[in-house]
């Protein structure tokens, strides 16, 4: 980080404070390389956009921009972003973008949307005129509710078509409802309020560029929060939370305490910082909905209205956090050369997603559990969920990791039906299990010296401290890199893991690590809490005995290729309505399955089917299954190594009646 930069610290705002805020100065630094993404500075040759973002009227679910753009004689062609980074496919709301109005001095303009790229706008500018004023509204149909708003720009950005954008500047402006408080990466100019600005306040933040803009949302609420971390860390880190009902955003003393740890472990692997300031923008709702987006100084987080609330509902939601932060390393900062683009129209090309999404998996959870956001035992329980999944997905028998990341923008958000046959986003949890693999097998080679730690110091800290920007990398760097730390044919290694089918997971990474996949007749207790209602899932786990993915509502939601439930020909989409006699429900179904166990007599089902109703007998009788991992005797547990604090770790105060 350049010397020059300073970030004055912020405190712990709640709304109705009082307090001025010490400004922070941006200070031109020099690219690591051709792709770098630095922001445009004030004193720019070129003459910034204006954005006006307008979220007052959020809780009607609209919001609304004033944009002016500058502009010169002839046809100009205005673009919204259409792939969104993060996204992996074209998420563009541009169908949602609407009552857009262009004038130049006072007078209305026409335009035309384009033939072919629906997301561009078409405007001649008259002789004379250099600014082109645009009104345009965005209808939000998620991540809002009436105590809360996120904005991700490109629901209100309109740009110069056919440009890089990391060449185009722009300055934001914010406006929100009356006593909101504001979370974002953004640096604001000017003295006043903040990050609770004044009723019918506008917020101007500095100049950027549109590449930065995009990559650095907003959350905005009533009932708003922010908290420093780690604060002898520099660059600094907070987190900005909002929800939809008072005591929510008051986070624990126990999640602040693993939080700064967090910050502390993840600067003590990856040996960098690639941002000036980082924000992790935290929503607790019920209503906004779910979302984990990665931005190089921030991270867009939404979980459940008690998703932090105490142990037994942040299991569920434990990576998280600890996933969306590595990912300013590896994802944003380092990433693959055929998906980054130097706009948001041309297609990103997915084949590396096992090294963008898959590492972050797997560096996500092993940061969670050396922060404490869950314990060591926790992350091999749910290790062995994932295991078990991949070990149980017959899809993989046809189709290579290496395709479900190319395929992702077609595979991302798709029905589960059968999806265990046709393969989903995988190359995650796949690529959490190959750097395993590899993770495990440089301490094997190493007499466990050096370890993928190594690795990410030389991968991820390349070009030491830096602003926000963007390096680029091919598969040939990743071994080169690997070589550097343990000589191995790391060009196999890749190749046969990642781009042929493999009809077994790779659970070698386990077993290194010291630890064997088995199953048990009992889920493990962390297992326990996942499906317990608690946390993001709920249902009964029978996937791995008659071989059903099914809701507390008995509706099958998918049908494990292979399986008993497939052989007695149950699909996705049926009901069950009894078993063995008796209404369904999630006992009825267990207690049928351990009565089959040593039996010669099926599970009886009644199923309905569409508007049919028909029995099915499923002819299991080998009991319950829950994946479990099993300490191997006499051999290395690196699994408890890799998963173990490297920093001095912070506990939190004991956490009274009260406070929970």
């Amino acid at each position: 980080m350049p010397s020059s930069h300073r970030v004055f610290p912020r405190l712990n705002y709640t709304v109705g404070s009082s307090f001025r805020l010490a400004l922070a100065a941006f200070a031109a630094f020099s690219c690591l390389s051709a792709f770098a993404a630095a922001p445009a500075q004030p004193g720019s040759s070129k003459t910034p956009i204006q954005i006006t973002a307008d979220l007052s009227e959020a809780p009607r679910k609209l919001y609304h921009a004033e944009i002016d753009i500058p502009v010169t004689e002839g046809s100009v062609a205005l673009t919204t972003p259409k792939w969104i980074p993060g996204n992996h496919r074209p998420t563009g709301p541009v169908d949602d973008i609407t009552g857009v109005v262009f004038t130049a001095n006072g007078q209305k303009l026409p335009w035309r949307r384009d033939d072919v790229d629906l997301y561009q706008f078409h405007v001649t500018i008259p002789k004379g005129v250099t600014t082109l004023h645009a009104h345009l509204d965005c209808i939000v149909t998620a991540r809002v509710t009436q105590k809360m708003a996120v904005l991700e720009w490109e629901k209100l950005l309109l740009y110069p078509a056919n440009t890089p954008v990391r060449d185009i500047p722009v300055q934001p402006s914010l406006k929100v409802p009356a006593g909101w408080g504001i979370g974002t990466a953004l640096t604001p100019e000017g003295a006043g309020a903040y990050p609770v600005p004044a009723a019918g306040a506008t917020t101007k933040y500095a100049v950027t560029n549109v590449e930065q803009l995009e990559d650095s949302p907003v959350i905005a609420g009533e009932y708003f929060h922010e908290f420093p971390l780690a604060p002898e860390v520099t660059p600094k880190h907070y987190i900005d939370v909002v929800s939809d009902f008072p005591d929510d955003s008051k986070l624990r003393p126990a999640v602040l305490a693993e939080l700064n740890n967090l910050v502390r472990e993840a600067g003590a692997v990856y040996s960098s910082h690639h941002y000036h300031v980082y924000h992790f923008l935290l929503t607790l709702s019920d209503v906004a909905g779910g979302e984990g987006l990665e931005h190089g100084q921030s991270s867009d987080n939404g979980v459940g209205e008690k998703g932090f609330a105490d142990d037994s509902h942040q299991l569920a939601e434990s990576d998280l956090l600890s996933h969306e932060f590595t990912h300013s390393w590896n994802g944003k900062y380092r990433r693959p050369s055929n998906l980054y683009q130097t706009d948001f129209e041309k297609m990103q090309q997915g084949s590396l997603l096992w090294v963008y999404e898959g590492m972050t998996q797997y560096l996500g959870n092993v940061l969670a559990a050396r922060s404490g956001l869950k314990s060591q035992e926790q992350y091999r329980d749910l290790l062995a969920l994932s295991a078990a999944q991949l070990d149980n997905r017959p899809g993989r028998e046809w189709r290579s990791t290496e395709d479900t990341a190319i395929a992702a923008s077609i595979l991302r958000g798709g029905n589960p039906a059968w999806s265990n046959w046709k393969r989903g986003q995988d190359y995650y949890q796949e690529g959490e299990l190959l750097w395993l693999d590899a993770d495990t097998l440089i301490r094997k080679l190493t007499n466990n010296k050096k370890s993928l730690d190594d690795f990410q110091k030389i991968f991820l800290g390349k070009g030491g401290d830096t602003g926000p920007d963007i390096l680029t990398y091919t598969r040939e760097e990743l071994i080169t890199d690997l070589n550097q730390v343990a000589p191995y044919d790391w060009a196999k290694f890749l190749h046969d893991r990642v781009d042929q089918p493999n009809p077994r997971a790779d659970l070698a990474g386990i077993e290194q690590g010291g630890y064997r996949l088995v199953y048990r007749d009992k889920p493990t207790k962390s297992e326990k809490t996942v499906y317990s209602g608690e946390g993001r899932r709920s249902g009964l786990d029978v996937w791995y005995s008659i071989g059903i993915s099914i809701g507390s509502d008995g509706v099958v939601h998918d049908v494990r290729w292979n399986s008993a439930a497939d052989k007695a020909r149950v699909a996705p989409g049926y009901k069950i309505l009894a078993v063995n006699g008796n209404i369904f429900s999630n006992d009825a179904l267990k207690g049928a399955i351990k009565a089959a166990k040593g039996s010669t007599e099926p599970i009886h089902l009644i199923v309905q089917a569409d508007t049919f109703v028909s029995p099915i007998d499923v002819d299991y009788h080998d009991g319950e299954r829950y994946p479990a991992l099993e300490r191997i005797a006499g051999t290395p547990a690196y699994l408890d190594d890799i998963t173990a604090a490297r920093t001095k770790t912070e506990k939190a105060p004991a956490e009274t009646k009260e406070d929970e």
